[in-house]
């Protein structure tokens, strides 16, 4: 009966595996479709935009542009939605001004798909171009902290510190932008109903906040919209805000009065949020027996003009190790781009990348291996908020890492291509583990079988399987009697899918309203059962869809046909534990990695990678592990293949192709070994669970740059680390 810490398969794959799993874009009802112009100039106004040739055009329903935006949607409008950062939110067609290169700037709506595409070729645009500002490089004289959150507290004396240390490093690391490539791409179809009201199907990490994007937009409320999203091909993090084809497919649909699909092209997938490109400069030092003595973090990262997005970043320098003399700065710059969008770890696996790299910099002009100068300055509580950790078992997985790996022994392993150069590298990772308040409704029919909803979502996690294997654990029934709903704005409400907290939260909330039937159902049996209506609830055992009772079974079913009913329900709020105030939660892994370096080419390839982690109480293994191979493969390409190309002179998108933006593909991916060490947490949640789905990310791409140092002598200091530079260094 147990499911809680087993392997136990998807119970959306037959689904998935046979197309019957319904996506955004995969609703079948008879629609007109929507196909987006965007500018080619970054900043400037649109002077004339003449649409009669495309209107004409066979099979053309409506265009929308500025010119012909319904007034209502100007006038006290809120565009904001849960995540917005700081500033002005991007509003589609709002007016002829032009914020960034790849803005949308009209919109076809036509038979086909086809149709609409050709149509948009036949509009012609004429701007007057102003100067913009270009990369963040070309303007970091612009950089202020005045548009950034203060991070966390600096503390001591850094100062004096880093001038009394013994050893001492200043670097500066830069990271690309990198931009999200889901499998699904960002689609929404709107069904308008005869009476106004409209079903929308969008691709959302959390169906609330499309809903809050509508509402304030369009005054659209919960009685006249119904936001659904049954399955998310992939997002962590391109779905967190609600995209603009939300706005458009929506807009033509009220306008048309008729069902509206849009579908974002790959191209189109360049033209929003992205992991900003940021720059670090570290100043570390230490005694002569490896202990931190100061450490500095300094980052400026980039942001739009008209949004001021920001990451904890330079947080995690002032966390990881001990050290008493710490000073973070983080500053923001404004770019003539769209608004960056978080992405799988947002802030943590930009921050720990510089840090664990400059950690090994400095480890080496000490002389001190890098494992155990990370061993020499562990922490075991919080510095930055000074709270103890709700648990850290990170040293253990420093233990078992270094042997699955064989780090001790690592410089007598065989080299067999004399024309490669192997080397070995490694850092430590750590994600937040935090709760959100999150509600539930569960209801079981006379059949005995449960139906639990919720309106959180699925990006591929595996949410459908955990939640169930969560609630048949705490009801005592087989996997096979549990249906658990999601993504549904008619369903009780729930954070976003993101974060990693979607276990902790909503599986929470699970284990709680399970918790509650229990006593509802123990309630009816004693009500309709008078000779054990003194019976004390802890005397009571709950397996196999039965009430036990010292000799004596009933049934759910029994139970509910002696009380006439066809259906118990129940729902329930849970809050955050009280833990999640009192003490910090983080999961944390130790990841190392071979890699060979060609002496003539300078090709980089990685032959191994091995990650042990500490993420509390595991589900599933099976899903848990499949978000470590899935995160570990992204930061592999973070390391050595993603790179988002912007033309500085006409601020586009070069690369915006899966031909020229190159991520991991089968070809690289060799040798991938993950593993859990057994961590007890009764303070971070309920269920005492981490989330994983960030944390294989988080110090990857350091372990791989200091692998190809201990190979070629040669430190690479940005992202991506190209053949090129390997070659130049």
């Amino acid at each position: 009966m147990l499911n809680i810490g087993n392997k136990q398969k998807r119970v959306d794959g037959p689904q998935k595996v046979t197309g019957k799993a319904t996506y955004a874009a995969d609703i079948t009802s008879q629609f007109y479709h929507a196909y987006v112009l965007q500018s080619t100039i970054a900043c400037g106004s649109i002077t004339a935009i003449d649409t009669s040739a495309a209107e004409a055009f066979e099979g053309v329903k409506g265009i929308f542009t500025h010119k012909n935006l319904p007034e209502r949607l100007k006038n006290k409008v809120d565009y904001t939605d849960p995540l917005s950062p700081p500033g002005k939110p991007f509003r589609p067609f709002y007016n002829d001004k032009i914020l960034y290169n790849g803005q949308p700037i009209a919109l076809v709506v036509a038979q086909t798909f086809e149709q609409a595409r050709y149509a948009s070729k036949l509009i012609k645009v004429t701007y007057e171009e102003k100067k913009f500002k270009g990369s963040l490089s070309e303007n970091l004289k612009n950089a202020s902290a005045d548009r950034a959150p203060e991070p966390a507290s600096n503390r001591g004396d850094f100062k004096k510190a880093f001038k009394n240390s013994d050893y001492t490093i200043i670097r500066e690391y830069r990271q690309s932008r990198n931009y999200h490539n889901p499998m699904e791409p960002h689609a929404t179809s709107v069904e308008y109903k005869s009476d106004g009201s409209l079903v929308v199907y969008d691709k959302i990490q959390g169906v609330a906040s499309s809903l809050k994007y509508l509402n304030g937009v369009f005054g659209l409320g919960a009685d006249t919209v119904q936001v659904k999203s049954d399955f998310v091909g992939g997002a962590f993090g391109s779905g967190l805000r609600p995209q603009y084809q939300l706005f458009m497919a929506t807009l033509a649909a009220l306008e048309l009065k008729h069902n509206v699909q849009m579908v974002m092209t790959r191209a189109q997938m360049f033209s929003f949020g992205y992991r900003p490109e940021v720059i670090h400069t570290m100043k570390l030092g230490c005694s002569k027996d490896g202990i931190l003595q100061a450490l500095s973090h300094k980052t400026v990262g980039e942001t739009s003009t008209f949004e001021d997005f920001n990451e904890t970043i330079v947080d995690w320098s002032g966390l990881l190790y001990k050290c008493e003399n710490v000073n973070l700065e983080y500053e923001l710059t404004p770019v003539q781009s769209y608004t960056p969008l978080d992405m799988r770890a947002p802030g943590g696996v930009s921050g720990v990348y510089a840090l664990e790299c400059a950690i090994d910099e400095l480890a080496h002009e000490a002389g001190i291996d890098p494992l155990e100068f990370r061993r020499k300055n562990y922490v075991d509580y919080d510095q930055n908020e000074d709270k103890p950790f709700t648990s850290k078992e990170l040293m253990a997985c420093y233990a078992r890492c270094e042997e699955v790996f064989g780090w001790k022994n690592r410089k007598d392993l065989s080299k067999t291509e004399p024309h490669l150069l192997t080397g070995y590298g490694m850092a430590t990772g750590s994600w937040e583990a935090l709760q959100q308040p999150a509600s539930v409704s569960l209801s079981m029919n006379e059949e005995g079988t449960f139906t639990i909803k919720c309106a959180t979502a699925d990006i591929g996690t595996g949410t459908y399987t955990v939640m169930s294997q969560i609630a048949a654990d705490k009801l005592g029934v087989s996997i096979e009697k549990i249906k658990f709903m999601l993504g549904d704005t008619a369903f009780p409400d729930s954070p976003i899918e993101g974060g990693s907290w979607t276990v902790s939260s909503v599986g929470s909330a699970v284990a709680s309203v399970c918790e509650k039937f229990k006593y509802r159902i123990a309630d009816v049996w004693k009500r309709n059962n008078p000779d054990y209506q003194a019976v004390a609830f802890g005397d009571i055992s709950f397996q196999k869809g039965k009430l036990e009772y010292r000799s004596k079974t009933f049934s759910f079913t029994e139970i509910m046909q002696q009380a006439s009913k066809e259906e118990l329900s129940i729902a329930h709020s849970e809050s955050p534990a009280e833990g999640q105030n009192t003490h910090s939660g983080y999961a944390h892994c130790c990841v190392m990695v071979e890699v060979t370096v060609d002496k003539d080419l300078g090709i980089i390839k990685v032959p191994r990678l091995v990650n042990v982690s500490a993420a509390g109480k595991i589900i599933n293994p099976k899903t848990a592990e499949n978000q470590l191979l899935g995160s570990m493969v992204w930061g592999l390409g973070m390391a050595l293949r993603e790179e988002g190309m912007v033309d500085t002179r006409y601020g586009r998108v070069m690369n915006a192709n899966f031909a020229e933006y190159h991520i991991a593909v089968n070809a690289d991916i060799h040798d991938i070994h993950t593993e859990f060490v057994e961590e007890k947490d009764d303070k971070v949640n309920p269920l005492g669970a981490k989330g994983v789905g960030e944390l294989g990310i988080v110090g990857l791409a350091a372990a791989i740059s200091n692998a190809i140092f201990d190979a070629t002598g040669k430190r690479l200091r940005k992202l991506p680390m190209l053949l090129d530079d390997v070659l130049e260094a």
